[in-house]
């Protein structure tokens, strides 16, 4: 486990998938954290992931970097670097990189859970800490 307060990206796994990467720098796993589950995501230019739902979790996004749309229970607007999403539990919801450079935003599960599926899926490779993630083109 890492440190209880303080986690740095080379201390957690990657999830790699096609469209992105996933750090969770906060989740019971990690940290002991069991309110809620936090981690960084990065969505290459040009691509985004299916509109999807969580069932069990509210999620906010906050956006550090790039450019974006984002969609919510069919209204989709544009978003960059400063900006915030609620999505409540059960709603429809998906992030598409529109920009030239990687989009780069802190995705929050309360409760955690939702970024145990992702490692699950089958289009996702977990990556062991300290190992840099590699994107094929």
């Amino acid at each position: 486990m890492a440190d209880e307060h303080f986690v740095e990206g080379g201390d957690v796994s990657t999830q790699q998938f096609d469209w992105g990467t996933l750090k969770w720098m906060a989740t019971p796993e990690v940290n002991g954290s069991e309110r809620l589950s936090a981690g960084v995501v990065q969505l290459e230019p040009g691509e985004g992931h299916d509109l999807h739902e969580h069932p069990d979790s509210d999620e906010i996004l906050y956006f550090l970097a790039g450019e974006g749309e984002q969609t919510v229970d069919g209204d989709t607007r544009e978003v960059g670097a400063g900006e915030m999403v609620y999505i409540p539990e059960g709603v429809e919801h998906g992030t598409q990189n529109t920009g030239w450079e990687t989009l780069k935003l802190l995705a929050v599960y309360a409760p955690p859970g939702p970024e145990s599926e992702l490692a699950e899926m089958p289009e996702c490779e977990v990556l062991p800490p300290g190992e840099t993630p590699t994107r094929e083109d």
